[in-house]
């Protein structure tokens, strides 16, 4: 069995550690599995991106989307901020490493920011459960002290997006998420996010 378990830190965030078996021929992981998340929706859309070590990606977020992480090979630390008004875990940091040793997944539900340092070379996987919808691409800056995230590189390369966020005190009125805020809003266009 799978050990699927609520973060005690940010209210709505699941970390799964998968069952692995391997023998000689190699391993295999059940990376996801739809009933691990019964108060989530069905995931529509998986990509993958590779990213170098010392690449930053992040802080991203939605209004409307959650998103589910694996990192099948090389080593991420992810960082999530709750931004979520209202929420029990308002301003709350977790960061936890991914990789593809001990397999861990991560659910992020929508309004929690999200984002990784490449500690390693290595790639990620997300399935997300809306289309890709520009308007429900939001950032707050990775280096914010409200946030005050340890992402384990001392020279980060960031995308131009990325090093334009703004600070949370300085997110625009109407994009700041609220805690139980869940509409359609996630049907976007067909298309590709670029984590």
């Amino acid at each position: 069995m799978p050990d699927v378990r609520p973060s005690a830190v940010i209210e709505g965030v699941v970390v799964v550690v998968p069952e692995r078996h391997g023998d000689e021929r190699g391993v295999f992981v059940e990376t996801y599995r739809r009933s691990w998340f019964p108060a989530g929706r069905e995931m529509v859309q998986g990509n993958r991106a590779d990213r170098r070590a010392g690449s930053v990606v992040g802080l991203h977020y939605h209004l409307h989307q959650a998103d589910y992480w694996y990192v099948p090979a090389g080593t991420a630390r992810v960082v999530l901020h709750d931004l979520r008004v209202g929420s029990a875990t308002d301003g709350a940091t977790l960061s936890l490493d991914l990789d593809g040793v001990d397999h861990r997944g991560v659910f992020i539900p929508p309004g929690v920011a999200h984002g990784f340092a490449a500690l390693t070379d290595m790639t990620i996987t997300y399935l997300v459960d809306g289309y890709y919808n520009p308007a429900d691409e939001l950032g707050v800056a990775w280096d914010d002290p409200a946030v005050d995230a340890d992402w384990g590189v001392d020279h980060p390369v960031l995308s131009h997006r990325d090093r334009g966020n703004p600070r949370r005190a300085d997110i625009p009125e109407g994009r700041r998420p609220h805690a139980g805020l869940r509409t359609d809003g996630g049907a976007g266009t067909s298309g590709v996010a670029q984590p």
